[in-house]
């Protein structure tokens, strides 16, 4: 009996400390958010409204729309609609990977390119 008791105990335990980080994505999909990057060591601060086909950044005083397609409920590329140049032409990958009540941890990367940069977003609205 106590052999089961302790095997159970340590059955739980691994199953308690393996579960997957929170991801309610949903609840994130659409909303007003900013995220500050650090950008050769200073802290630039994004304001964006994303509805379910639309992001609109606010950067530096300029504002940038971009399309939002989405993969599944966790996992959007967002397209440059007015590119300037090459480099915004390319889309963006975006991972959510964990979520609070009020942000959420993401990944992201220029498609095509295996280097992955992290942020974390707040809802404002």
């Amino acid at each position: 009996m106590t052999k089961h008791l302790l095997f159970g105990s340590i059955i739980l335990l691994f199953l308690a400390c393996g579960q997957p980080p929170q991801r309610n994505c949903n609840d994130f999909k659409t909303g007003k958010f900013s995220f500050t990057a650090t950008i050769n060591g200073e802290e630039k601060k994004t304001i964006f409204n994303r509805t379910t086909d639309l992001e609109v950044d606010e950067f530096e005083g300029k504002t940038d729309s971009s399309s939002v397609r989405w993969i599944n409920d966790c996992e959007y590329v967002l397209k440059n609609l007015n590119p300037k140049n090459k480099a915004e032409e390319k889309p963006i990958h975006i991972k959510i990977l964990t979520t609070t009540e009020s942000s959420y941890t993401f990944e992201y990367n220029v498609v095509g390119d295996n280097r992955k940069f992290k942020g974390t977003a707040h809802k404002i609205d």
